[in-house]
């Protein structure tokens, strides 16, 4: 068995087509951030999300040979991933499923280096987070999501959402101006 652990994404990518033991570490690098990705931007049980993130790895293998590189790997999962995510939240709406779930505050918690816990005076607790977040419109809390939560950067955000970057650094302009207007509700006086 081969030691992939040098290899960068886009090399185990390249690789994968012909080697499954190259996509399976492809699997192990991506599979828990993608499940808290899913958890984030959708409230859907574990066995759904579970779904989801097969479908996901199921259509990176089938597309491995379209994956040309000039996007990161990560970017390039994250796409599919929130593109599936999507689909599945618009199926289960048109047939009037819902599938919202508790979620665990940890998943709302901010990456230590992340700036938006300095931002806004680390008065919110996980809990504060995830309720605001739940109560932003999708799109704020996606673009929140991505950028504080899965600390992507403005390009890698770019390629995901299918917006040049610029546009992204707007839409989190607005979302943070949205998050804040909405814990000033929740703030501690």
């Amino acid at each position: 068995m081969e030691d992939f652990s040098s290899f960068t994404d886009e090399a185990l990518a390249k690789k994968a087509p012909q080697n499954m033991e190259a996509f399976a570490a492809l699997i192990q690098r991506y599979e828990a951030k993608l499940m808290r990705y899913i958890f984030r931007i959708s409230s859907f049980c574990q066995e759904s999300a579970e779904e989801i993130l097969q479908d996901v790895f199921l259509k990176a293998w089938k597309n491995l040979n379209g994956f040309r590189g000039d996007v990161s790997f990560q970017s390039w999962i994250y796409r599919i991933t929130h593109n599936e995510t999507i689909s599945v939240f618009r199926k289960h709406k048109s047939r009037g499923m819902h599938l919202s779930v508790e979620l665990e505050e940890s998943l709302f918690v901010p990456d230590e280096n992340s700036d938006l816990t300095l931002e806004f005076d680390q008065k919110l607790s996980a809990h504060h987070v995830q309720i605001v977040l739940e109560d932003l419109p999708k799109a704020h809390r996606e673009i929140l999501v991505l950028c504080y939560l899965e600390d992507l950067s403005y390009n890698e955000m770019a390629d995901i959402l299918k917006c040049p970057a610029g546009t992204v650094a707007t839409k989190v302009h607005r979302a943070k101006e949205a998050f804040r207007a909405s814990a000033s509700y929740l703030s501690p006086a």
